[in-house]
Protein backbone atom coordinates (compact mmCIF):
# COMPACT_ATOMS: atom_id res chain seq x y z
CA UNK A 1 0.00 0.00 0.00
CA UNK A 2 1.55 3.62 -1.22
CA UNK A 3 1.65 5.74 1.63
CA UNK A 4 1.08 9.59 1.66
CA UNK A 5 2.97 12.93 3.79
CA UNK A 6 -0.04 14.17 4.32
CA UNK A 7 -2.48 13.02 6.97
CA UNK A 8 -6.63 13.56 7.22
CA UNK A 9 -6.83 14.75 3.47
CA UNK A 10 -9.62 13.96 1.44
CA UNK A 11 -9.54 14.17 -2.45
CA UNK A 12 -12.96 14.87 -3.53
CA UNK A 13 -14.69 15.42 -7.27
CA UNK A 14 -15.32 19.14 -7.08
CA UNK A 15 -18.12 19.38 -9.77
CA UNK A 16 -20.05 16.80 -8.13
CA UNK A 17 -22.51 18.29 -6.53
CA UNK A 18 -23.05 15.36 -4.43
CA UNK A 19 -19.00 15.02 -3.31
CA UNK A 20 -19.20 18.94 -2.42
CA UNK A 21 -22.10 18.29 -0.40
CA UNK A 22 -20.30 15.36 1.36
CA UNK A 23 -17.48 17.93 2.05
CA UNK A 24 -19.65 20.59 3.57
CA UNK A 25 -21.31 17.68 5.50
CA UNK A 26 -18.00 16.87 7.04
CA UNK A 27 -16.89 20.28 7.83
CA UNK A 28 -19.76 21.03 9.52
CA UNK A 29 -19.31 18.11 12.07
CA UNK A 30 -15.29 18.28 12.13
CA UNK A 31 -15.23 20.44 15.01
CA UNK A 32 -11.63 19.73 15.64
CA UNK A 33 -10.78 20.59 12.08
CA UNK A 34 -8.86 17.42 11.50
CA UNK A 35 -9.98 16.89 8.26
CA UNK A 36 -9.05 19.20 4.75
CA UNK A 37 -9.94 18.54 1.29
CA UNK A 38 -8.73 18.73 -2.15
CA UNK A 39 -10.48 18.84 -5.48
CA UNK A 40 -9.64 16.17 -8.11
CA UNK A 41 -9.00 18.86 -10.33
CA UNK A 42 -6.72 20.72 -8.41
CA UNK A 43 -2.61 20.00 -9.14
CA UNK A 44 -2.56 18.82 -5.61
CA UNK A 45 -5.51 16.61 -6.05
CA UNK A 46 -4.82 15.21 -9.39
CA UNK A 47 -0.98 13.68 -7.94
CA UNK A 48 -3.03 12.30 -5.12
CA UNK A 49 -5.18 10.85 -7.52
CA UNK A 50 -2.61 9.09 -10.18
CA UNK A 51 -0.48 8.25 -7.11
CA UNK A 52 -3.31 5.83 -5.77
CA UNK A 53 -4.86 4.63 -9.11
CA UNK A 54 -7.46 7.38 -9.70
CA UNK A 55 -8.48 9.14 -12.40
CA UNK A 56 -8.58 12.30 -12.30
CA UNK A 57 -10.42 12.85 -15.65
CA UNK A 58 -13.34 9.75 -14.52
CA UNK A 59 -13.49 9.47 -10.81
CA UNK A 60 -15.37 7.05 -9.38
CA UNK A 61 -14.18 7.30 -6.04
CA UNK A 62 -13.30 9.72 -3.25
CA UNK A 63 -10.17 8.87 -0.94
CA UNK A 64 -9.43 9.43 2.70
CA UNK A 65 -5.58 10.00 3.31
CA UNK A 66 -5.59 8.47 7.19
CA UNK A 67 -2.40 7.63 9.24
CA UNK A 68 -0.62 8.24 5.71
CA UNK A 69 -2.66 5.28 3.86
CA UNK A 70 -5.05 5.44 1.18
CA UNK A 71 -9.02 4.88 2.05
CA UNK A 72 -11.05 4.22 -0.78
CA UNK A 73 -14.64 3.97 -1.78
CA UNK A 74 -16.73 2.43 0.98
CA UNK A 75 -13.49 2.14 3.53
CA UNK A 76 -12.51 6.25 3.13
CA UNK A 77 -16.39 7.01 3.81
CA UNK A 78 -16.45 4.86 6.50
CA UNK A 79 -13.20 6.03 8.01
CA UNK A 80 -14.26 9.53 8.19
CA UNK A 81 -17.48 8.97 9.37
CA UNK A 82 -15.77 6.67 12.48
CA UNK A 83 -13.38 10.00 13.03
CA UNK A 84 -16.57 12.46 13.21
CA UNK A 85 -18.02 13.21 16.90
CA UNK A 86 -21.47 11.55 16.87
CA UNK A 87 -20.83 9.27 14.25
CA UNK A 88 -18.63 6.70 15.58
CA UNK A 89 -21.06 4.07 15.39
CA UNK A 90 -20.68 3.68 11.50
CA UNK A 91 -17.71 2.27 12.43
CA UNK A 92 -19.77 -1.20 12.89
CA UNK A 93 -20.46 -0.88 9.30
CA UNK A 94 -16.83 -2.34 8.26
CA UNK A 95 -18.39 -5.67 9.66
CA UNK A 96 -20.50 -5.61 5.94
CA UNK A 97 -18.42 -7.09 3.60
CA UNK A 98 -16.23 -4.95 1.90
CA UNK A 99 -17.42 -6.08 -1.72
CA UNK A 100 -21.54 -5.25 -0.72
CA UNK A 101 -20.07 -1.94 0.50
CA UNK A 102 -18.17 -0.93 -2.32
CA UNK A 103 -20.46 -2.57 -4.88
CA UNK A 104 -23.46 0.02 -3.32
CA UNK A 105 -20.83 3.15 -3.00
CA UNK A 106 -20.05 2.15 -6.56
CA UNK A 107 -23.38 1.86 -7.51
CA UNK A 108 -23.90 5.52 -6.66
CA UNK A 109 -20.50 6.83 -7.99
CA UNK A 110 -21.69 5.59 -11.50
CA UNK A 111 -24.54 7.48 -10.94
CA UNK A 112 -23.93 10.56 -9.35
CA UNK A 113 -24.14 12.95 -11.93
CA UNK A 114 -27.44 11.90 -13.04
CA UNK A 115 -29.07 11.49 -9.62
CA UNK A 116 -27.50 14.63 -7.95
CA UNK A 117 -26.35 17.03 -10.83
CA UNK A 118 -22.84 18.79 -11.82
CA UNK A 119 -21.38 22.16 -11.68
CA UNK A 120 -20.09 23.65 -14.64
CA UNK A 121 -16.59 24.12 -12.68
CA UNK A 122 -15.54 23.55 -9.06
CA UNK A 123 -17.90 24.99 -6.44
CA UNK A 124 -15.97 27.55 -4.67
CA UNK A 125 -15.93 27.03 -0.75
CA UNK A 126 -16.72 30.45 1.57
CA UNK A 127 -13.80 31.75 3.72
CA UNK A 128 -14.17 29.41 6.51
CA UNK A 129 -13.94 26.36 4.28
CA UNK A 130 -11.10 27.59 1.96
CA UNK A 131 -8.88 27.71 4.46
CA UNK A 132 -9.06 23.66 4.95
CA UNK A 133 -8.88 23.39 0.82
CA UNK A 134 -5.35 21.99 -0.14
CA UNK A 135 -4.47 23.18 -3.66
Amino acid sequence: MTNWPDNDVILYDGVCIFCSRWVRFVMARDTARRFRFTPIQSDYGTRLANTFGIDPNDPHTNAVIHDGVAHLKSDAALTVLGLLPGWRWTRALFAIPKPLRDAVYSLIARNRYKIFGKYKTCFIPDADMRARVVE
